[in-house]
């Protein structure tokens, strides 16, 4: 990050250290247009292709073949994206399609929202949510600790790189579609960040937004699965 010029008023702020975390970064409401930002505040992201397709098409000057990727990134505790690009190369592809996620990276709500549990520690949702992209509709709803990510594989890559440890789900739609599923999922997931929440259900679901350890000092760390 040495040779990073930044181009935005974001990415100068970070760069000069008037931003230290990504929490900070999304309450300016600034544009997220740079995705140096993300690798600096979250040092600890990680990135997962969950979609890749080659598309050919014909033309006057025979068959052109361009590669579409979808990719999800995330830190494990809080945030997480998603991505798509396309181009002539698989890794090229890849690469604009992770920093395309980052660019699209949310900062998630967790909790205990389970009524069978009330452990007090945010390892699951603390409510239920819903999203739908195309024709997928997915519902995910707070489960117990100990259960674990009882949801679709699709689903259970952008829970895992949320850093949500338990959860029920299911879809509805043309579920095989995995980019309009992922998509799904992670509008679902947006919801828990637009949901506004009293401060008696902060208490009662321990909800904390984005990392645990920064949120809530006293919480107790989750079990990697």
């Amino acid at each position: 990050m040495a040779d990073w010029i930044p181009k935005t008023r974001l990415g100068q702020m970070v760069l000069n250290g008037e931003i230290t975390t990504m929490s900070a970064a999304l309450d300016t409401r600034l544009p997220l247009r740079e995705p140096e930002i993300v690798d600096i505040l979250l040092p600890d992201i990680k990135d997962e292709v969950i979609d890749l397709n080659m598309v050919q098409r014909m033309t006057d000057s025979g068959r052109r073949v361009r590669f579409a990727a979808t990719c999800i990134v995330g830190n494990g505790d809080g945030f997480v994206g998603i991505g798509r690009a396309k181009g002539k190369e698989v890794g090229p592809s890849i690469r604009k399609a992770i920093d395309n996620a980052k660019l699209n990276i949310i900062e998630i709500k967790r909790g205990c929202g389970s009524w069978e549990c009330g452990c007090g520690t945010p390892h699951t949702l603390p409510f239920n949510i819903t999203g739908s992209t195309g024709s997928v509709q997915v519902f995910i709803k707070p489960a117990p600790r100990g259960i674990g990510l009882a949801v679709g594989d699709v689903a259970k890559s952008l829970l895992v790189m949320a850093g949500i440890n338990d959860a029920w789900g299911f879809a509805k739609g043309k579920t095989k579609t995995k980019v309009n599923y992922a998509m799904a999922t992670y509008e679902a997931l947006r919801m828990t960040a637009s949901m506004r929440v009293t401060e008696k259900q902060v208490k009662e679901l321990n909800i904390v937004s984005g990392p645990v350890s920064l949120s809530n000092p006293d919480s107790v760390p989750m079990e990697d699965e």
